[in-house]
């Protein structure tokens, strides 16, 4: 096993990173830049270097100081834990070379389904699935214009090289197409040096529903459940949960099969998250992609399940076979997590950096909080502005929604704006409580709330004349029995009092 390991990351996920480290008595070492000299996961590392100024093609995302750094320091791996470098294969090559370990999948299979493209390909050619769409890039409008019409409107344009919604566009006609195509592509070359753009066929109301898999270096390769992650802002989740809402095991075992049969395609090695869409008609699914990584959302597999995924992938990385065996893998009980974020719901969720003055993290029985912040730290601008991954888990779904709404109420963040608004309202949003989700459920819950509500001096009036009525003395000088007066009757009784 390791005796060093530097973690080339920030945040919530180098705090997850190390408390790992720490369990397995590996020390830690931590990276930064000059803005996060002050940072939690800096204060709990064993030891911790600066990589470069803020902005983090400067910093975090400069692989020659980050495999340098790990040398000078002794380690002998590096967990890149998700964003940054996670899913860079020529990174994952400059580690090899300097004779370290990268925990994670080697970068042919990196490179294989980091393309959406060249992983559309080989999911059909393992069988798998995939939504109706093109195989290869699109070369002109007029070939987008043919191809789109073939499929019928509405369409999907994305970008092959990458996700998180950038170069996504949704076209629900041919007049839409030209712009959408010309912003798909500019925005794909802004973010990743490519503006390679294909078209998929768009599935109304789906469902977004991702398989985790795992797999080792001695041929093992196993799922472990599925995550519901239908709730997005701008194409990226914002809460998950394990199992989906569906719980169907036929459609479960289903999908894991599949996502098996993607990771062995490539001979996967490490944790690996296989997405898919998920008709809410019929309960068809299409393969979408593969994140060659430990996702955001990856508590909620770990509380269902018991297994520890970061500690899984350490033993994994350094030669291990699984810990756990497919038959081993059980669901107990339900999940869910809602991404803390400073952001303003209020404001299209934009970004609400700034220093937090008051922070109060909920605990008691299933609340679970991967935070990455403390009382006085500061949110900067130039990061994600993730505050913490906070799940619960209860004997069922809803357990675990009362668990999420009693915990949300406790959770304090003071100094800017954050998600927990949001949160608080979903929890106790009809939809959501049915569990009928899509992708499209924000704009309908932001639409339920644009919705004027009743005049409330009406509704208190016409409640306190009701009630009034119905408790008005009897013929025998007493009264009516009933429930006890509520305080909006009281109040009335009060009014009505002084007004005499």
């Amino acid at each position: 096993m390791f005796k060093k390991i530097l973690i080339a990351n920030r945040g919530e996920i180098a705090c997850r990173v190390i408390r790992a480290c720490r369990e397995m008595r590996i020390e830690a070492v931590a990276v930064y830049s000059d803005a996060d000299a002050d940072a939690l996961h800096v204060r709990m590392a064993d030891e911790a270097y600066n990589v470069g100024p803020a902005p983090s093609n400067e910093s975090y995302l400069r692989s020659d100081k980050i495999v340098e750094t790990a040398l000078s320091a002794g380690a002998q791996a590096i967990h890149p834990g998700y964003g940054f470098l996670s899913e860079n294969a020529e990174f994952v090559r400059q580690v090899i070379k300097a004779g370290l370990t990268f925990i994670g999948p080697p970068p042919e299979a990196m490179e294989a389904m980091g393309g959406k493209i060249s992983a559309r390909k080989i999911a059909i050619a393992a069988g798998v699935p995939v939504v109706p769409g093109t195989t290869e890039p699109l070369r002109s409008f007029e070939e987008a214009a043919e191809t789109a019409s073939s499929f019928g409107y509405p369409i999907m344009l994305k970008a092959s090289a990458g996700g998180g919604g950038k170069g996504m566009r949704l076209v629900a006609s041919e007049s839409e197409l030209r712009s959408a195509l010309e912003t798909s592509q500019s925005e794909a070359r802004a973010s990743f040096g490519d503006d390679a753009v294909y078209i998929e066929k768009a599935i109304e109301r789906p469902r977004h529903i991702e398989i985790q898999v795992f797999s080792d270096s001695h041929g093992n390769h196993v799922y472990l459940g599925e995550r519901e992650c239908s709730i997005q802002r701008r194409h990226q989740k914002v809460i998950e949960e394990a199992p989906s809402p569906i719980d169907s095991t036929e459609l479960r075992q289903k999908m894991g099969d599949c996502a098996v049969m993607v990771a062995k395609a490539v001979d996967y090695v490490g944790a690996g998250t296989v997405e898919f869409l998920v008709s809410d008609l019929d309960r068809s699914f299409y393969f979408l992609e593969m994140n060659t990584r430990l996702q955001v959302e990856h508590p909620v597999t770990e509380l269902v399940t018991g297994i520890d995924l970061v500690r899984e992938q350490i033993s994994v990385a350094a030669g291990e076979p699984l810990s756990f065996t497919q038959d081993g893998v059980q669901l107990n009980g339900h999940a869910i997590e809602c991404r803390i974020y400073a952001e303003d719901p209020e404001n299209d969720f934009l970004p609400s950096p700034g220093r937090i003055t008051r922070l109060r993290v909920p605990h008691g029985p299933g609340v679970r909080d991967d935070g990455g912040v403390y009382e006085g730290a500061e949110v900067s601008i130039y990061y994600d502005p993730m505050i913490s991954k906070f799940a619960v888990h209860g004997r069922d779904r809803g357990e675990a929604i009362e668990r999420m709404r009693r915990a949300l109420s406790e959770y304090e963040v003071g100094g800017i704006k954050t998600t927990l608004p949001f949160f608080r309202e979903v929890m106790e949003d009809p939809e959501f409580v049915s569990g009928e989700l899509d992708t499209g459920f924000i704009s309908r819950f932001n639409e339920r709330r644009s919705k004027p509500a009743p005049d409330r001096a009406t509704t208190d009036l016409a409640m306190i004349a009701a009630t009034l009525a119905s408790t008005q003395p009897a013929t025998n000088g007493t009264a009516i029995s009933g429930p006890e007066p509520s305080r909006w009757v009281m109040a009335g009784r009060t009014a009505l009092h002084n007004r005499k």
